[in-house]
């Protein structure tokens, strides 16, 4: 069953940002993950986002998407997008 990894966040370096962002698309395509949404036009249509950013990340498995997060490429680059953005990160399976 798919899984989805949802993420809201705002960039607050967007230099160091932008080497996580040309950095991440391999580490999530070995995984078998591909972007749905990636921080685009985003409308709020009920309640307050308390981020400005949504991506949206489907694997085919949750043990695909928590094995990329754990992976050795991701964690190597995760320090680029701690250091600039703050944010909500979560695994959410399929129906």
């Amino acid at each position: 069953m798919a899984a989805f990894v949802v993420v809201q966040e705002s960039i607050e370096n967007e230099a160091v940002f932008n080497q996580y962002r040309a950095k991440a698309p391999a580490t999530i395509e070995a995984y078998g993950g591909k972007f749905l949404a990636r921080g685009g036009n985003l409308e709020v249509m009920e309640g307050e986002l308390p981020y400005k950013r949504l991506v949206i990340i489907e694997f085919p498995t949750r043990q695909d998407a928590i094995a990329w997060y754990n992976s050795s490429a991701y964690q190597e680059i995760l320090p680029m997008r701690l250091s600039s953005s703050k944010g909500i990160f979560a695994v959410v399976d399929g129906v």
